[in-house]
């Protein structure tokens, strides 16, 4: 019972023991994580107090200055307690929820103790479906959508990115997160730019990218979105990244074409870097570095081990047992900095292309180089002075030229900037500083530049630039005067935008883009899932329904349009309804839409609707003739008013005089014609009404009235049958002419035949009643014709001669 009561106080004391272990290391792992213990200040600390903290810690565990094997990992953590207290709402997360990353959801860093506390146990919260932890380290590389925005785009511009899409509850990233840790080893140190993004909390950031699942690899160049397609392995992500680059970064050089590279700087404007290197195919390295500099520099790449490559190894004396890499300017016989290590690194690489950017005296090509060369003058900074050689691209200007860039490289100093212009290229510029005067000699300016609107100060170097010894000395002496007394420039000018010389041509942009969108839709179509390829489908499936939709429709519309009418319609006339009548156009001026003129008989069938019930503003142009003439007045009929067919209110139509022979009578005795006499009306019945044409206005009962006319023109002559477009030119004569003569019809060459000589008239005088038809028909559309009231139209019954209103 003793051993009893004894045993029990000592479990006790046990489980107590235990129990204080497990909170001192819950507390130790909360302490660990806790930025207000890292970085050594209260929770009521201000900001100066942080900041001062954290200038303190991290000037003690700097890895350059500490050698302790923790101080890297030290140095992060003061480095990511100081991002989360120096802004106010991430440290105001962190005091309400103990949140430590700004992507962890609320209260998920208040466990992070007891997670690492379970996790030395057998068991692994995965196996319970539980959302994993997400890496401390992988959080510097999360992306936001605004971040996204303003940083990352533009910087995919200098480098290419990798960019990851998970998510907590993918279980499948988790088989590809060895993989991926090993490529941002390797392509990070490179110069690669490494992204995460969460679908979970930034949904808006993943839809702008085009990804709906995970996982998901996506490169990024030049603000253009490419997905991996292919089985995640660490090779195959490092060819991606290189496939993301555009072609011809590096050009191969060997024997037979490394002068013209290098002598190639003054059409591109850049320095001339050359890589020497044992490796058949150009380094990842390499690449990433001249797509960094492609605008600075022109980048070229010797293989020491082809056979081709003597020549230039030998007038350089390359040492072949480690890369080196040679920087030429204007000297293409000389480099101006070599560098040479076993082990080639971007930062070492970074350093040495960016203190060689420009030439030595480099020419304006655009605004961009311009600002980068001659810096606006800032406060804070020493002054920079641009010395500014205003020339010409003619082989006389090459000696001054030549002068000119031996000075610069005499002269070199850090507060002095050489460059060069053509006028020709950059006149705006040139009539600024010049006052419109053309150079004829080179002029030397030396300016300083006092804001980005283009205000400079400025002062032109008297006697211009010959090169010459007193011309150089002259400038030293004013540039010694310039740095004693910055008052000594007194001209004051606004500069205009610089051209960009070096900007391809709007048809070479256009191509790019169609190219860049070619590949984006086929990448879609190959490999996108359904969803993404709707927006695409729908364009295709609505173009396609629009173009076959039109051709369905104008090939049913109007069958009767695309075949070719034969002149026998002309001779055998067919019936037209109103409808069909309607549908031609508006206006005579416009050509007619068919090739031929519908013209339709005046019958018992047609009458009303053609004549009686005609529509309001329409008009019915009708053609008495006989059985005899009716072939020859069709013909000729046709051929006059066909270029007024094309309007939509005229309708043409014929009547047979043998059939209805009291209708014209009627109709002019109904209107009291004026121009008729009693012995004339009463012999109306026994007159020859052949050749006669009545434009007849249903609707407000009144018509006009055209007498046939002879001109007199021989009827054997080849040119009467075919002077329709003759006649056609002469209807352009005073309108005053054209009146007189149509009002001389019914006078002077009017006079009506009898009805007994239409047998005996011949097939000439047929033909040639309706040859002032056209100018009569100008008249009709100009309103100018007299109209003649009728209270009512004469039925077409030959035995019923009374009138019938509508």
């Amino acid at each position: 019972m003793k051993g009893l009561s004894t045993g029990r106080p000592t479990r006790s004391v046990l489980l107590a023991i235990f129990l204080l272990s497990l909170s001192g290391h819950v507390v130790k792992a909360a302490s660990d994580h806790d930025p207000y213990t890292i970085l050594g200040v209260r929770r009521t600390a201000s900001q100066a107090e942080i900041k001062r903290a954290y200038k303190n810690l991290a000037k003690e565990w700097h890895p350059d200055k500490n050698k302790d094997p923790n101080a890297e990992d030290m140095f992060i953590k003061i480095s990511k307690s100081y991002e989360i207290l120096s802004n106010e709402e991430r440290r105001s997360n962190f005091d309400r929820y103990g949140q430590m990353d700004e992507n962890q959801p609320f209260g998920q860093s208040q466990h992070q103790g007891f997670r690492s506390f379970q996790n030395s146990f057998y068991f692994d919260e995965t196996f319970f479906q539980f959302p994993r932890s997400r890496d401390f380290a992988d959080s510097k590389y999360m992306l936001h959508h605004a971040q996204f925005n303003s940083d990352v785009i533009p910087d995919s511009f200098k480098r290419p990115y990798l960019i990851k899409v998970t998510s907590d509850w993918c279980f499948a990233c988790i088989h590809i997160e060895p993989v991926w840790k090993e490529a941002v080893q390797e392509l990070e140190p490179l110069g690669v730019g490494v992204g995460i993004v969460d679908l979970g909390y930034e949904r808006r950031l993943a839809n702008q990218l085009g990804a709906h699942r995970v996982p998901s690899i996506i490169g990024l160049v030049n603000g253009r979105v490419t997905f991996f397609h292919q089985a995640v392995v660490r090779e195959h992500l490092r060819q991606f990244v290189e496939d993301l680059l555009p072609q011809k970064l590096v050009e191969r050089i060997n024997d037979n074409n490394y002068q013209e590279f290098l002598e190639s700087w003054r059409v591109e404007n850049k320095p001339r870097l050359l890589l020497f290197d044992q490796i058949p195919v150009v380094p990842l390295l390499y690449k990433l570095t001249a797509f960094a500099f492609r605008d600075y520099v022109r980048f070229g790449y010797v293989d020491q081990g082809e056979t081709h490559n003597t020549q230039i190894l030998r007038q350089f004396n390359i040492n072949t047992y480690a890369p080196t890499m040679l920087l030429f300017k204007e000297d293409a016989e000389k480099p101006v900095d070599i560098i040479q290590a076993r082990g080639m690194k971007r930062q070492i690489m970074d350093e040495f292309v960016s203190n060689n950017k420009f030439l030595q005296v480099p020419r304006l090509v655009s605004q961009q180089l311009f600002d980068e060369l001659c810096p606006v003058k800032q406060f804070h900074r020493r002054r920079k002075y641009c010395i500014l050689l205003i020339t010409g691209e003619d082989e006389a200007f090459l000696p001054a030229n030549k002068a000119f860039l031996d000075f610069a490289s005499a002269n070199k100093k850090d507060v002095l900037r050489f460059a060069y212009v053509y006028q020709r290229q950059q006149q705006p510029l040139c009539q600024a500083l010049l006052h419109n005067q053309d150079v004829i000699s080179p002029q030397v300016v030396i300016l300083e530049r006092r804001s980005q609107a283009g205000r400079v100060l400025y002062r032109s170097v008297s006697g211009g630039w010959n090169g010459s010894e007193e011309d150089k000395y002259r400038l030293h002496e004013q540039l010694e005067l310039l740095q004693k007394d910055p008052t000594y420039l007194s001209s004051d000018t606004t500069l205009p935008e610089l051209n960009n010389e070096m900007a391809p041509i709007f048809i070479v942009q256009w191509m790019n883009a169609a190219y860049d969108y070619i590949l984006q839709i086929y990448d879609s179509l190959l490999y996108s899932n359904w969803r993404e390829m709707m927006p695409i489908l729908s364009l295709i499936f609505s173009a396609l329904f629009i173009l076959f939709g039109t051709v369905i429709i104008q090939a049913f519309s109007e069958p009767g349009e695309s075949k070719t009418r034969k002149p026998k319609p002309k001779e055998h006339p067919t019936t037209q309804t109103e409808e069909d009548a309607s549908s031609r156009t508006n206006t005579s001026s416009r050509p007619p839409k068919k090739d031929f003129v519908e013209v339709t008989e005046l019958t018992d069938i047609t009458y009303t609707s053609n004549l009686v019930k005609l529509r309001p503003g329409h008009i019915n142009v009708v053609l008495v003739l006989t059985n005899a003439s009716k072939n020859a007045l069709l013909r000729k009929y046709a051929k006059e008013v066909f270029s007024f067919s094309g309007s939509q209110t005229l309708h043409f139509s014929f009547l047979n005089a043998d059939k209805h022979r009291s209708w014209m009578p009627s109709l002019l005795s109904s209107a009291c014609y004026a121009g008729q006499s009693e012995s004339h009306s009463d012999d109306e019945e026994s007159s020859d009404y052949t050749g006669h044409v009545l434009a007849l206005n249903g609707y407000k009962k009144y018509f006009c009235l055209f007498r046939p006319v002879f001109t007199g023109d021989d009827p054997k002559d080849s040119s009467s049958e075919t002077s329709f477009d003759s006649k056609r030119n002469s209807r352009s004569r005073s309108r005053s002419s054209s009146h007189s003569r149509s009002r001389s019809h019914s006078r002077e060459e009017g006079a009506v035949p009898k009805r007994g000589s239409s047998s005996r008239a011949t097939s000439i005088e047929v033909h040639h009643k309706l040859d002032r038809l056209g100018l009569w028909m100008e008249r009709l559309m100009e309103g100018t014709l007299p109209r003649l009231q009728v209270p009512g139209w004469p039925t077409l019954d030959t035995n019923n001669t009374s009138s019938t209103e509508s």
